[in-house]
């Protein structure tokens, strides 16, 4: 297994030019990240700042590639202290960190959320498979006769099934920096793309190569499984709408025949204005999520700079509060949010983590 410990000595200059930087001082903790965890991180954020001393923390919402970018950036004021990201950091992220100094990470996973496939209320109603979602979006789709790819062709999405309503396919979602889209992806379009047997194997292939210690076939296998499965179309079908949901939301009910992806906690605060999809059988609901039985769900984490603790006020005290059982326990107010809580087990230990400062490691 790989492992990276974060966990490792910096050096003399990243540390001085820290201690510069703090010497200017901040008064509040300053966040990024996903636009999926910021409603939940503002709720804790404004409860934070009403129940102690300490300045409510300023909360941008950037996109969980961009969150960690600015997070990796290095150490000092003028660098966040928390990043939220709706996906785990990446190793080529955590390397990023370290190159600049960011070696003392806290990982939390907060809970669960699930991707939503919606339109408004007066729209149609959905009822799609993963596999449709890939043949509607994906750039390149299997041509149905031999094992080759072709240009996207549908146009709508009776195009895509005989079942589903005849207009036009639109999508409205996320942007590539984000972990909504990442998520996506990977479950939703790779669900269905690897419904197609020849593309799976590719996958299974380049797991064989790495086995055997060819890694150049597997990195080559890998790549071609995932340039077939993740890359979206750029005909117009999916449409980049930035990292505001609540823009989605409003567009969508503009084109009652459009579709949007976004969270579910914007779903369940938006359900006067929007539906979600049906997939693969499944509604979204909190129920669903919670069980696993909704197949496009994913969890969510905020990512600690262990260095800017006791030099920006306030931090600890604020993890605190995000992981107490008042806040993300299953009658917390986070729920009311639409957050989907961990079970009882595994929030105790990631409260333990978070309590502790224990250092990431990617296992």
């Amino acid at each position: 297994m790989k492992h990276i410990s974060l966990l490792v000595a910096t050096g003399l200059t990243a540390t001085t030019l820290a201690s510069t930087s703090f010497a200017a001082g901040r008064d509040h903790i300053e966040i990024v990240g996903s636009s999926t965890v910021y409603p939940f991180a503002t709720v804790v954020a404004e409860t934070f700042g009403k129940k102690t001393q300490f300045k409510t923390p300023k909360i941008e919402s950037t996109g969980s590639g961009g969150g960690l970018k600015l997070f990796c950036a290095g150490n000092g004021i003028d660098t966040p202290d928390i990043t939220n990201s709706s996906r785990r950091i990446k190793a080529s992220e955590v390397k990023k960190c370290a190159s600049n100094g960011v070696t003392n990470i806290t990982e939390v996973q907060v809970g669960f959320d699930g991707i939503a496939i919606a339109n408004a209320k007066s729209g149609p109603a959905f009822v799609l498979s993963r596999k449709d979602l890939f043949l509607a979006l994906a750039k390149q789709i299997p041509s149905g006769e031999a094992d080759e790819l072709i240009a996207n062709p549908h146009q709508t999405w009776q195009d895509v099934n005989p079942s589903l309503p005849n207009i036009k396919i639109e999508v409205l979602g996320p942007p590539p920096t984000s972990g909504t889209r990442d998520a996506f992806a990977e479950l939703a379009l790779e669900g269905g793309c690897k419904s197609f047997d020849w593309i799976a194997q590719l996958k299974a292939d380049s797991k064989v190569a790495k086995a055997s210690g060819d890694k150049t076939l597997a990195s080559t296998l890998k790549s071609q499984y995932k340039g077939v499965c993740h890359t979206v179309r750029e005909d117009g079908a999916y449409i980049e709408a930035g990292e505001n949901d609540n823009l989605i939301v409003q567009k969508l009910e503009k084109n009652p025949n459009a579709l949007g992806v976004f969270g579910f906690s914007f779903l369940d605060q938006n359900s006067d204005k929007v539906k979600g999809a049906q997939i693969d059988g499944v509604e979204i609901s909190f129920e669903n999520i919670a069980s696993g039985d909704y197949p496009v769900s994913r969890p969510l984490f905020f990512y600690v700079k262990n260095n800017h603790i006791g030099k920006v006020p306030g931090i600890a005290e604020f993890i605190a509060e995000f992981t107490s059982e008042e806040a993300w326990g299953d009658e917390g107010y986070l729920t009311e949010k639409g957050l989907i809580p961990l079970n009882e087990e595994k929030r105790a230990a990631m409260a333990d983590s978070a309590r502790t400062l224990k250092p990431l490691s990617l296992d």
